[in-house]
């Protein structure tokens, strides 16, 4: 397997630059992860596939789906794209490398785990701050439109949030200067991730039954249920933030309540 990926990896860096490698080839494979395991959800809340799986039961329109993916293609060309390849200067000033040998995956699972645990952090205080009244009303409601997400709402936001946000994923590769190939699989798994929690959808096999401090669909779902005065659940991947400052109180009364039934699960969802 070592050696496929070392052939594979030498077939890259012999035909394309490192400049074009971290910028247009991560932008490529971002909008590949992103969009291939983003759009399954939109098919199966279409079709109703699932739907014993579905979070919440309201479904969005063709029109509000739409509307998400031509707004992200925008501000993917428009944000994204100039923001990976005016980085670049800066990842390569502190030490991004694209050449063999490959890292090993001590050091690659070290610095993720590294990445996750900072991006969270970041992004925790990140999202706290834009649910104060005025960027919420400003910035971060373009975010919530989307009472009910969907994988790719996982990125609708405003450009400005994109900015700020964006920040907590990339500061860790831009301390680090990792190997391209890191930064690569870093940005697979977050893409991943934050389009896992923004699916809709609770399945048998979601990480979330298995990781004790892992959020999930279920955890995000819930912040995007809500007013931004009472949403809480702040986090981006875990929950222990939230549970520290006890800004997921009433996800987990919910929790603790959800045997009762649907309409008293309503009524406590009003009242969080």
């Amino acid at each position: 397997m070592a050696s496929i990926i070392e052939f594979a990896w030498t077939y890259l860096i012999t035909h394309f630059s490192d400049f074009h490698l971290a910028c247009f080839g991560s932008f490529i494979l971002h909008e590949s992860v992103f969009f291939l395991s983003g759009l399954p959800f939109i098919f199966s809340e279409r079709a109703g596939w699932l739907s014993k799986y579905k979070i919440q039961t309201k479904n969005n329109t063709p029109a509000a789906q739409w509307k998400c993916i031509i707004r992200l293609v925008l501000y993917h060309l428009c944000v994204n794209l100039p923001v990976m390849v005016l980085s670049y200067p800066v990842f390569n000033y502190m030490g991004m490398r694209s050449s063999l040998p490959l890292p090993s995956w001590k050091v690659v699972s070290t610095q993720i785990l590294f990445y996750f645990i900072l991006e969270d952090f970041i992004f925790y205080w990140g999202h706290r701050i834009l649910h104060t009244k005025w960027l919420y009303k400003h910035v971060h409601s373009v975010h919530h439109e989307y009472a009910t997400p969907f994988g790719l709402t996982s990125e609708y936001a405003h450009p400005a949030e994109i900015l700020f946000l964006g920040f907590a994923t990339i500061v860790g590769p831009a301390i680090t200067g990792p190997h391209l190939i890191t930064l690569w699989l870093w940005m697979v798994l977050r893409v991943l991730e934050t389009v896992e929690a923004h699916c809709g959808y609770h399945f048998p096999l979601s990480l979330s039954n298995f990781l004790p401090l892992y959020g999930g669909a279920e955890f995000h779902d819930y912040h995007h249920r809500l007013l931004y005065t009472k949403s809480g659940n702040y986090s981006s991947t875990f929950v222990y933030m939230d549970w520290i400052f006890g800004t997921d109180k009433g996800y987990r009364k919910l929790k603790a309540l959800k045997s009762i039934g649907g309409d008293e699960v309503e009524d406590v969802l009003k009242e969080t």
